[in-house]
């Protein structure tokens, strides 16, 4: 054989193993292929292939690892078992670009499955090579090596810890300063799944200057980029009063509040979880955000959004009325309650629901006031309802029940307290009928509209336990009226005529 004919040999040898590389790569991207793939032992195949001589086999081959294990933890494990990792780890800090970023798109495909497999990932010494990626000259590999950190670190504060002990965080700070918007996202993402298991964690990245930066991009035209620089503010700021003060000396009031005015679902609700988790410490910083005009910011927005995009908003008017009586008031002067009650009444999910009663019953438990800000709109029939339906969750029966309770418990207007002298369990008609033994004491009128409406009728049908809570409620309430109305309470009639002579006798 002449030369040419031998080396025509080898390359119909690199033209298959490039076209069956491709192929599987292709073939990756589809599910109904994945188990026959797997069953034909691709894996060992493209193993081998990672060695090949030829680097845009091995590009192809780590691509086509990557999509595999994607697609579900079997297949990540398969490549933990096969010791594939190693050979990508020690090909990562020698190869060209393109096959760093097919190697991280590889270990990002195993890591984000589970715990496990992140630490497998760690335990090959994936961590301090991927933090080399970050200073990379291209940016599509700091991004690949970004999104394997995020997967890492995203599943438990150990995993996060070794992160940072690689040296990651001052390095992903340097990345959301970068002119390339994903490569911003992604490294704020990264900074969001590494502060949000501790404060210890959120400390190092305050620590690494990453607040200051992320707040001046809040305003940035990229949504994506928002909804991630929001979550990696609220992260920082859920763990501890210093962290969420750091978070607002960085001068996000009233800038973050014109996020809650976007068209992206994503980006309204992260601004609300960020107000939420600033509100939620203590008096002062809640007063901060009514200053701001977060309270009235947060009413609109739950207003012009649906389902979970409601919620954080939901639970931070909650967190603020729960501080103080002046803080509750705020909300109520903002129309808070009315909102608060559409969305009890109108939204489908009971968690949504839930949280709706239990901010609720933080505005309604403070005084008389408050208790009939809430009670005017109607709110208490709609908690009671919650309360008794079977089709309610556990949750939702225990919150209704809290809420009502509170704003009974502070409730004297009676028109709002009166249906529930027919509707209500034994548990509830308790604090109700104690709340008319409070008021009609005082006010004669209401003594009156008590008798006309039917309602010292009801009070005498209750079957209450002789010496009971109840028993004492009832007698206050008949010590209110001239023994004839309450024993001749039958008929009706007879009680009526019996009360209008009452009421002219000087």
């Amino acid at each position: 054989m002449s030369q040419r004919q031998v080396l025509q040999v080898f390359e119909q040898y690199q033209k298959a193993r490039t076209q069956f590389v491709q192929m599987v790569a292709e073939l990756a991207t589809r599910p109904q292929n994945i188990e026959t793939l797997q069953n034909a032992g691709v894996m060992s195949l493209l193993r081998t292939l990672l060695l090949d001589v030829v680097p845009t086999i091995q590009q192809t081959a780590a691509l086509a690892l990557g999509r595999l294990a994607n697609y579900n933890d079997d297949l990540a494990e398969a490549v933990v078992k096969c010791d594939i990792l190693p050979q990508l780890v020690y090909s990562l800090a020698e190869q060209n670009r393109f096959y760093k970023k097919a190697a991280a798109f590889v270990l990002r495909a195993v890591g984000k499955h589970s715990p496990q497999l992140a630490q497998a990932i760690v335990d090959c010494g994936a961590l301090d090579t991927l933090v080399i990626c970050l200073e990379d000259f291209d940016p599509g590999v700091k991004e690949a090596a970004a999104w394997a950190l995020r997967y890492i670190a995203r599943h438990n504060a150990e995993l996060s810890q070794a992160v940072v002990d690689a040296g990651a965080v001052p390095l992903l700070v340097l990345c959301i300063q970068e002119p390339e918007i994903a490569l911003k996202r992604i490294a704020a993402s990264a900074l969001s799944d590494i502060a949000k298991h501790s404060p210890e964690l959120a400390q190092t990245v305050v620590d690494a200057g990453a607040v200051a930066h992320l707040a001046q991009m809040i305003l940035n035209p990229d949504a994506k980029l928002k909804h991630q620089i929001l979550s990696a503010l609220s992260q920082v700021s859920k763990h501890s009063v210093d962290l969420a003060e750091m978070v607002v000396e960085a001068e996000i009031f009233p800038v973050v509040l014109t996020c809650l005015k976007d068209k992206d679902e994503y980006v309204k609700k992260n601004a609300s979880t960020l107000i939420r988790e600033i509100a939620k410490h203590t008096p002062e910083l809640s007063q901060l955000v009514v200053n701001a005009g977060g309270v009235a910011a947060v009413i609109d927005c739950i207003g012009s959004c649906k389902g979970n995009t409601r919620l954080p908003g939901i639970m931070m008017l909650g967190y603020v009325a729960a501080h103080s009586e002046n803080l509750a008031m705020a909300v109520i002067i903002s129309k808070g309650v009315p909102q608060l009650s559409v969305c009890l009444s109108e939204e489908p999910e009971d968690h949504i629901k839930a949280a709706a009663a239990w901010a609720l019953g933080q505005i309604g438990r403070h005084t008389p006031e408050h208790a009939r800000a809430v009670a005017v709109t109607n709110a208490l029939p709609v908690l009671l309802s919650l309360y008794m339906s079977t089709e309610s969750s556990e949750d939702l029966q225990v919150k209704s029940k809290k809420a009502i309770k509170n704003i009974l418990q502070k409730c004297t207007y009676l028109p709002a307290l009166e249906p529930f002298l027919y509707d209500a369990p034994p548990n509830i008609l308790k604090h109700v009928v104690g709340q008319f033994s409070k008021v009609l004491p005082h006010d004669s009128k209401a003594r009156r509209l008590f008798v006309t409406s039917g309602g010292l009728k009801k009070v005498q049908e209750i079957k209450a336990e002789p010496g009971s809570l109840l028993q004492e409620y009832i007698n206050s309430i008949n010590n209110c009226y001239p023994e004839e109305i309450v024993s001749k309470f039958f008929p009706e009639l007879q009680v009526c005529a019996l009360f209008r002579k009452f009421m002219r006798t000087p």
